[in-house]
């Protein structure tokens, strides 16, 4: 079982890296899109956690807003950049490209739609 959520992990990660590419040098947020974006680590346990609650995130969402994922041990700098304290971090952009919410821990899906629902009802 733990196998499996290691190399679901990898697949997630991998999926997700063309996003994360430069991410701390100004591709996100995404110009006018709400824009999730998940700040961790694949060796942290609540941010393997995350996995499958942002893959459901994404699927969800896909069309209507971005769902990035930073992990802050290959890129470093994106800790400085967004302030972090603790990982996992989320951080919640409107399409205006400010930031909107930041909530630090794991974060069920529920928690993030509720987020998401507001920002893009504005």
């Amino acid at each position: 079982m733990r196998r499996g959520v290691v190399v679901a992990w990898m697949l997630f990660s991998l999926a997700l890296t063309p996003l994360c590419a430069g991410a701390a040098g100004g591709d996100v947020p995404k110009a006018g899109r709400v824009t999730l974006v998940d700040l961790g680590s694949g060796a942290c346990v609540p941010c393997k956690m995350m996995q499958p609650v942002l893959e459901a995130v994404t699927a969800r969402y896909g069309g209507r807003a971005e769902v990035v994922f930073i992990d802050i041990r290959k890129e470093p700098d994106a800790a400085t950049t967004y302030g972090i304290r603790l990982i996992p971090t989320q951080v919640f952009f409107g399409r205006d490209g400010k930031e909107a919410w930041r909530h630090e821990g794991y974060l069920d899906e529920p928690g993030i739609a509720a987020v998401l629902d507001r920002l893009l009802a504005e």
